[in-house]
């Protein structure tokens, strides 16, 4: 016959130690732990058998009894988490305090940034620490981000126009995100590329040769994600109108044109304004100074530069505008839009 092992102490939860229990066991990602060991505790101040809590709560029996007792012994401060094995830190919290304000707050003498041995030998302390530290905080001295501020007086006015096209365009009407990637250069590597292996990425020699330049203009459908292209060997404003003259005759007749378009010089000369003019379904829309980023068409043109361009060699011209004509035409078959 099985033997019965001893009876659980009962717990008795004072009003405080509940109220506290209770807090711990809200907790859903940090302290997990402690939110489960104090569920254990409350569950057995109701009452029960250990086998009866595990059952309730879907634990071990084992882990209910562990924890049960930990309580009896030293009630709430029995559940925190003890001091884990290893070496006992060497840097106290006022090191750390100060590595963190140097970092922050001064440069070197000799030095546009610190570094790890530079900063370790000015605080005598070892450098994997202050790299560890540096780590731990986000701190990163050699990097540095550049932004850059609009000074368009119209800035407000001209993203709420763009951005009111993205968001709800006009009906009968056919919004178009206009630019060019112009000096596309047609380069051949000086050796052949070796393919990717195993633990060895694909390879290709630093030194290349240029075989001429070609100028891309493209129109991004910011409905459907196709595109019209056209390409040239000049970037200038008669270039440009080539290109309104292909948007035009590819676009129903029924509908209006929105043109999304930065400040380039040749999207303003006087030879476009008077084409514009002529015809007056079309609508022009510019980005602020400083922000093509706001043209959507530009996230295409990163995508035809990584995907096509980066890694592709060309002995000519002619055969870099083919690739990127067969580019469009492979986009075009299974387009889609950018989300706003």
């Amino acid at each position: 016959m099985a033997t019965r092992g001893p009876r659980p102490t009962d717990i008795v939860l004072t009003e405080t130690e509940r109220a506290e229990l209770e807090g711990w066991s809200r907790r859903r990602k940090t302290a997990a732990g402690l939110a489960v060991r104090s569920r254990i505790i409350l569950a057995a101040a109701d009452g029960g058998s250990n086998t009866e809590v595990a059952q309730r709560l879907g634990l071990n029996r084992g882990t209910v009894r562990r924890w049960r007792d930990r309580f009896v012994e030293d009630r709430c401060d029995g559940l925190l988490d003890e001091p884990r094995p290893g070496r006992p830190r060497t840097i106290d919290d006022d090191k750390i305090k100060d590595l963190i304000t140097s970092t922050l707050e001064t440069t070197p003498k000799n030095a546009t940034h610190w570094s790890t041995r530079s900063m370790a030998e000015h605080l005598d302390i070892s450098q994997s620490t202050v790299s560890r530290v540096w780590r731990a905080f986000g701190l990163a001295p050699h990097k540095q981000d550049s932004w850059k501020l609009s000074k368009d007086p119209l800035f407000t006015e001209k993203v709420r126009d763009v951005v009111g096209l993205y968001m709800n365009p006009p009906e009968r009407a056919l919004v178009l995100c206009v630019d060019e990637k112009t000096q596309i250069q047609a380069l051949d590597r000086t050796q052949p590329i070796f393919p990717m292996l195993p633990t060895t990425p694909q390879r290709a020699s630093h030194d290349y040769v240029r075989n001429g330049t070609s100028s891309l203009y493209a129109a991004l459908d910011i409905a459907s994600g196709k595109v019209i292209g056209s390409l040239h060997s000049r970037h200038r404003a008669q270039e440009f109108i080539a290109f309104l003259r292909k948007i035009d005759a590819q676009v129903p007749d029924d509908l209006d044109v929105h043109l999304v378009m930065d400040n380039a010089s040749t999207h303003k000369t006087p030879a476009v304004k008077r084409w514009l003019l002529a015809h007056p379904r079309f609508v022009s829309h510019f980005t602020p100074t400083s922000s093509s980023w706001m043209n959507l068409v530009e996230r295409w043109f990163a995508e035809l530069t990584t995907k096509k361009l980066q890694r592709s060699t060309h002995t000519s011209v002619q055969q870099l505008n083919k690739d990127i004509r067969a580019w469009i035409e492979t986009w075009n078959d299974n387009p889609r839009p950018y989300v706003w």
